[in-house]
């Protein structure tokens, strides 16, 4: 069982930049292909970013290409969010979670486990 616990979220103007973190326990990070997703009010939950087991394979929504970067540290069982040129579309709950797959996806059933998110607005 993996528990994932993010952070760094929090209220921010248009353009500027947030780094989130999602720290894992209770399971062997390294084997997890892991993912960012965020819901915004009213709105389904929608794919952000993923990375693969490896690191060698990130992969981002269109609506984040080139603002924002997904990292991972395995000896800290941490993965990263680092999100630049923030825009106010962009506010929403950012939730990390780990998958047992080989390859990074954008769908929801390849993740088995989820954190609880943080929260992130981005005002105008």
């Amino acid at each position: 069982q993996v528990q994932l616990v993010e952070s760094g979220g929090g209220l921010v103007q248009a353009g500027g930049s947030l780094r989130l973190s999602c720290a894992a326990s209770g399971g062997t990070f390294r084997r997890y292909t892991m993912g960012w997703f965020r819901q915004a009010p009213g709105k389904e939950r929608e794919f952000v970013a993923a990375i693969s087991l490896s690191v060698s394979r990130p992969f981002y929504a269109d609506a984040v290409k080139g603002r924002f970067t997904v990292s991972r540290d395995n000896a800290k069982n941490t993965m990263y969010l680092q999100m630049n040129s923030l825009k106010p579309d962009d506010t929403a709950v950012y939730s990390c979670a780990a998958g047992g797959g080989l390859l990074p996806t954008y769908r929801l059933d390849g993740y088995e486990y989820w954190g609880q998110g943080t929260q992130v607005t981005v005002s105008s």
